[in-house]
């Protein structure tokens, strides 16, 4: 069974992890696990609480979801969590942003020379956290490389639909949407918002 390990935090965004878990969850021989600093129960904006494991306990995993939210602009502060995100950025083989997730991952500095996107309300922030990142404020998604990184909120399920398009074919990305009746927005160049 591979494993995609969520990272959570205070004040996370619920659809930023539920919409792409519920993608990655359909795809067979795939856990999902959610892990945090401490492995303690974590709250997020509307109150849902999660249990978690810590994340020096996780081992390599297949994909690492980090998601974005208000929270995301104090965890940043955190050099202690920012340090166990590195760790786990290199030990997984695919890490997928959602929204100010993104901005976490920068701060990492495993972005650097990459290209990515994030929140467009919250764009200037974010590339202040990554001033080394090749920022693309008009992609819904961008994939470089093993790292997918999408615009807000919602992009987060479009990615991940991508991310499914991309590693098991077309197929089955049209599986998944259809299993969850859901209208995928399949061109990741160009964001509405």
């Amino acid at each position: 069974m591979k494993s995609v390990n969520v990272v959570l935090y205070e004040n996370f965004t619920a659809l930023d992890v539920f919409g792409p878990v519920e993608v990655l969850g359909n795809i067979e021989d795939y856990s999902i696990r959610y892990v945090s600093e401490d492995g303690s129960i974590v709250c997020n904006q509307q109150g849902i609480k999660i249990e978690t494991m810590p994340m020096e306990s996780v081992e390599d995993s297949e994909i690492l979801l980090i998601p974005g939210g208000y929270g995301s602009r104090i965890v940043i502060q955190n050099a202690a969590f920012i340090e166990k995100l590195a760790v786990l950025m290199q030990r997984s083989r695919y890490i997928l942003c959602v929204c100010t997730g993104s901005a976490l991952a920068a701060a990492t500095g495993r972005l650097d020379g990459k290209n990515a996107t994030s929140n467009k309300t919250a764009f200037d922030w974010v590339k202040t956290c990554g001033p080394k990142v090749n920022w693309n404020r008009d992609a819904r998604w961008v994939r470089d490389g093993n790292v997918y990184t999408s615009a807000g909120v919602s992009a987060g399920t479009d990615m991940a639909v991508g991310f499914v398009k991309d590693l098991f074919g077309e197929e089955k990305a049209k599986t998944i949407c259809n299993r969850m009746e859901y209208h995928w927005n399949a061109d990741a160049d160009h964001d509405i918002f």
